[in-house]
């Protein structure tokens, strides 16, 4: 028979004491799948600009499990009934919201993988665990996807003002130390409320609403969208690219089981769909499988890989030149030229040794899920038409930057 698990309290330095309250989530966090995430970085290579943010998404996703209660119990508090059942299921819903990162959370999303994004392989991997726990999960997957009946609890989960939101604003600018980015989370959940099924905000919020607009946009342009994390995600890449293509002329490259399967197979949706093996080699991987590999790779015969994996290890990034424009074609062919001479490679060799990113965010978007401010006659009316204290129209314009990433010989 099995033994009843004791109560849970974790002492976290952004929220202090979070209480699992209950067996079946204390379950979830000790299987294998969540505990995988205690390696894997929250914001993946920004400790290479700021060297505190070592913290993981396994924290991150704690934190917004306890913020989730603290929104459930202040919905419950305003009169809406949400049963124990349902409080459950939303918590372990934003508990497993991450699972599906990859190593280095976003900085990979799309090199190990193709053609899936992680909110897709969470949902395989929640599937997978409501298999084990006998439909535990199902309403908790119902919430994910926006099919259960109250759309608000899917849009604590996934929206404008998402527990995942509050929490990673709070927790990434703690640990990076950007002061820019703290919000006022214990405020903001004290002001929701609920108007025609729908998240709303007391007009008495507004300016908590508006200080988390304008931090979560210098977060993305100070720590998220920083031009040498995006240096560094961009030389990770093309060290996985040039591995890849290694492997696929024969080369033998040193790697965990894991990370040889995704080196020698083109993995896309379909794989994850089709088969369990592109599954269970993804749940081991992580972080440290790609750290170890590099450094190995660091004394490999290919000069190309080793000298990007010896510079990455060493923090030796590529430089960064910002632009309005994608970078001139004239300007791209002569460092091309450079980099084949100065290493006697060929010019396609060489454009590993380069890499034009285009950034583009927007704060706020209401066109994808509006933020709506509740007034004092029972109207709803959007933030943008409310907001005196600054212009939020100004937050809703899709941003575009040209990060020019080069070698610096």
């Amino acid at each position: 028979m099995k033994k009843p698990n004791k109560r849970k309290i974790i002492n976290d330095p952004v929220f202090g004491f979070i209480n699992i309250p209950s067996e079946f989530l204390y379950d979830l966090i000790q299987h294998p799948y969540f505990q995988r995430l205690h390696r894997i970085k929250q914001l993946g290579l920004s400790s290479f600009v700021y060297p505190g943010a070592q913290h993981t998404r396994m924290q991150h996703s704690l934190g917004a499990m306890h913020l989730m209660g603290e929104a459930i119990t202040q919905l419950q508090q305003q009169g809406h009934a949400i049963s124990p059942a349902e409080a459950e299921a939303v918590r372990a819903c934003i508990l497993l919201h991450d699972v599906g990162h990859g190593p280095f959370s976003h900085a990979l999303e799309h090199s190990l993988v193709n053609d899936i994004s992680h909110e897709e392989i969470s949902l395989i991997l929640m599937q997978k665990l409501n298999e084990v726990f006998e439909g535990k999960l199902d309403i908790s997957i119902e919430i994910f996807t926006a099919n259960y009946p109250k759309k608000y609890l899917h849009q604590l989960v996934s929206g404008q003002l998402d527990m995942d939101r509050l929490d990673y604003l709070s927790r990434d600018s703690f640990f990076s130390g950007v002061s820019e980015g703290i919000i006022g989370a214990a405020r903001i959940i004290k002001m929701l409320n609920l108007h025609n099924d729908e998240l709303v905000v007391d007009i008495k919020g507004i300016y908590s609403i508006e200080k988390f607009l304008v931090a979560r946009r210098l977060m993305y342009w100070q720590v998220y969208l920083h031009k040498t994390s995006v240096a560094a995600e961009r030389m990770l890449v093309n060290i996985l690219k040039r591995a890849k293509e290694l492997k696929l002329r024969g080369d033998d490259l040193f790697a965990s089981p894991a990370l040889h399967y995704f080196l020698y197979n083109r993995i896309d949706k379909n794989s994850f769909l089709k088969s369990d093996e592109a599954l269970q080699n993804f749940v081991m991987l992580d972080d440290s499988d790609l750290v170890c590999a590099i450094k190995v790779w660091g004394s490999h015969s290919d000069i190309v890989l080793s000298t990007l994996c010896r510079d990455f290890t060493n923090r030796r990034l590529f430089k960064v030149e910002i632009n309005p424009n994608l970078v001139d074609k004239a300007v791209y062919s002569k460092d091309l030229k450079q980099y084949a001479t100065y290493f006697g490679i060929s010019e396609e060799e060489a454009t590993y040794f380069l890499g034009d990113e285009i950034v583009t965010t927007d704060t706020y978007s209401p066109d994808d899920d509006s933020i709506k401010i509740l007034l004092k006659n029972d109207n709803v009316k959007d933030i943008t038409d409310v907001s005196d204290m600054l212009n939020i129209q100004v937050l809703t314009k899709k941003v575009e930057k040209h990060f020019y990433c080069y070698y610096k010989i």
